[in-house]
């Protein structure tokens, strides 16, 4: 069954730099009743001020699916992997084995953006990220697949029988 949540009801963290709201039971958001749906554990809906973010960190068996909406946040990771997703781009993180990373907004404008993390359908795989420029070619209202880990072309690829589409 599908419920309908209002926004101001979700999840809520707030710091100097951090404004979030959470889908799902997060950090110290906890409600038994919104542990996640299936392999989905995590929608976050995060908002970022400039030069501020999250420093380096870790992650384990966890897909990462990051979706920007206005401004950028700049990825580094352990890998040697680093960039800088824009609005309109999405990135996915296999955390695998293990991945320590960090998401800083350097721009002088608010980030805003959609985490999303999915349960991969296998542990201990290799860590790896990627992202990719939203399909320009998509008319406006179009649903587009942002990531898929059944073989949607120009998806980019999670470990999991799931895929994350956003409306363009």
């Amino acid at each position: 069954m599908i419920e309908i949540i209002p926004f101001d009801r979700l999840g809520r963290f707030e710091n100097a730099w951090l404004s979030a709201r959470y889908h799902f039971s997060f950090a110290s958001y906890r409600d038994p009743q919104r542990m996640g749906i299936g392999p989905l554990r995590v929608w976050n809906d995060d908002r970022v001020k400039p030069d501020a973010g999250f420093d380096m960190h870790g992650h384990r068996d966890m897909e990462i699916v990051t979706y920007m909406r206005r401004g950028a946040i700049t990825h580094r990771d352990d890998l040697g992997n680093e960039g800088r997703i824009t609005a309109g781009e999405v990135q996915v993180m296999s955390a695998g084995t293990g991945i320590v990373h960090s998401e800083r907004n350097e721009g002088a404008e608010l980030a805003e953006l959609f985490q999303i993390w999915l349960l991969p359908r296998a542990q201990g795989l290799a860590p790896r990220w990627e992202q990719r420029r939203v399909s320009a070619h998509a008319r406006p209202g179009a649903l587009v697949t942002l990531a898929s880990g059944c073989g949607e072309a120009e998806a980019l690829v999670v470990h999991q029988d799931a895929a994350v589409l956003a409306a363009v």
